[in-house]
């Protein structure tokens, strides 16, 4: 992770020229540095676990089925995350990794490629940010500070999220980056957030660290996130599993 940032992430940042940016979607761009760092990751690990299949986000584009390997040993790969903001030459981005089995996260690992923050998680083994003990916090204001997520909702729920359950919170813009919003909801930051798009590679390492670090990710109907469920909209990510059930409950009611 450090070696794609150094040699692909960095030296790009900041200097991209407009035929090195191309648009996924209205509101999705994917550049050069995103799959050259794919590239590197995905030999990297190769090297690692040989055999074991690699969904990696750029390739899962260039051809969907590339997730059907989701439901059983894999290593996932977001080699650029945040990269709308990347592309624009601001942060937050960073690299999501995870190794997953039978549509389960089972390791983690998260690097802010600027300040280089690491966190890592292992199932039953806790979370750890630059090797110290992570224990997810809340922010402690009187109004819990959300971080909602509306970019893939439809204008309906949209709107009723934001009429009905936004008021009850300090509202903050999302970092259109989940390697830092994870991150913030266990540091004191962030004390809850609503996801639409649950993809595996934006999400298998973050929630699995949250949950390890105290804090709860999971659907809104309480079940777990499963990185093979990747069609499945709707994720809850809060400081405390209290806090979860008081957002849940409000999702509940629109």
């Amino acid at each position: 992770m450090r070696r794609a940032t150094d040699e692909i992430i960095l030296p790009y940042y900041q200097s991209l020229g407009a035929s090195q940016v191309d648009h996924k979607a209205d509101d999705d761009v994917v550049t050069v540095a995103d799959k050259a760092s794919e590239a590197l990751l995905s030999e990297g690990l190769a090297k690692l676990h040989p055999g074991i299949p690699i969904v990696g986000e750029e390739a899962a584009h260039a051809n969907p089925s590339v997730q059907n390997a989701l439901s059983g040993p894999c290593w996932i790969i977001d080699p650029l995350d945040g990269t709308n903001n990347y592309a624009r030459g601001k942060p937050p981005f960073g690299i999501l990794l995870a190794l997953a089995d039978g549509g389960v996260a089972q390791s983690g690992w998260i690097y802010d490629c600027l300040t280089g923050r690491f966190c890592t998680a292992h199932v039953g083994g806790g979370a750890f940010v630059d090797g110290e003990r992570a224990i997810a916090r809340s922010s402690g204001l009187n109004l819990p500070v959300a971080a909602i997520s509306v970019v893939f909702m439809d204008p309906v729920r949209r709107s009723a999220i934001l009429q009905h359950v936004a008021p009850h919170y300090t509202l903050v813009d999302t970092p259109r980056c989940a390697a830092e919003q994870y991150p913030r909801l266990a540091l004191g930051v962030n004390d809850v957030s609503i996801f639409e798009r649950t993809l595996a590679w934006d999400h298998a390492a973050g929630a699995l660290w949250l949950n390890e670090a105290g804090g709860k990710a999971a659907r809104p109907d309480g079940s777990p996130y499963r990185v093979d469920e990747w069609e499945k909209p709707g994720l809850l990510g809060a400081a405390s599993p209290a806090l979860w059930d008081e957002l849940a409950e409000r999702m509940a009611e629109i």
